[in-house]
């Protein structure tokens, strides 16, 4: 998965009130975004490279929300780069909410992401916890491979999606004409997990 880190400084002014007391009210600076941008794409370099790079038509953020957030409800879409600058994974989603204080990302609405193995990952919703280091989620997952397609609800992952356990296996299936694969058949059962490594290039 790709390991994106944005700084971005922010400048709040300071106003002087006629001291008047006031009990705390939800105003409509606390609904607002403290910054607006559109149409915005970003290269981000790693150790002095350009490794990654972000496409979004509109970014918010909101500072003064509980908890503080960043919305990229117009959709995002993330890219990394090899050594060579050809894309060798991505990140797509309908919609995005970054947790700044949680460090926690939410991915929401045709999630579809490509791992540096060349998998591909769709689900409608996924959550990636940067403190952690994990990337998961509980909805109905589509793992495809270059052998066959993985299908389950839920699933956990380490941060790069190439080490990752099913929480709920419903199949697996092969492109090749062999019969379809049912929880049954693997010898499990729908509480059973699912561990699949992937094997090494």
């Amino acid at each position: 998965m790709l390991a994106m880190s944005i700084t971005m400084p922010l400048f709040w002014g300071a106003c002087s009130g006629r001291g008047t007391l006031m009990g705390d009210a939800i105003t409509e600076r606390d609904s607002l975004p403290v910054m607006d941008t559109e149409g915005v794409t970003s290269l981000i370099s790693d150790s002095g490279v350009t490794r990654y790079r972000v496409k979004t038509k509109e970014w918010l953020v909101y500072d003064r929300k509980t908890p503080s957030y960043w919305a990229f409800e117009k959709g995002i879409y993330l890219e990394k780069f090899d050594t060579l600058f050809d894309v060798e994974a991505s990140i797509k989603a309908d919609t995005a909410y970054y947790y700044d204080k949680k460090r926690l990302w939410e991915l929401i609405g045709n999630v579809d992401i490509v791992n540096v193995k060349g998998e591909r990952f769709q689900t409608e919703l996924l959550y990636w916890d940067q403190n952690k280091r994990t990337v998961y989620s509980d909805k109905f997952v589509r793992i495809t491979q270059p052998e066959r397609i993985i299908t389950s609800l839920g699933f956990d992952s380490n941060e790069q999606m190439t080490v990752y356990t099913f929480r709920k296996p419903q199949g697996i299936f092969y492109f090749e004409d062999t019969p379809v694969a049912s929880p049954d058949s693997l010898g499990t059962t729908p509480t059973d997990t699912l561990s699949v490594t992937p094997k090494a290039p």
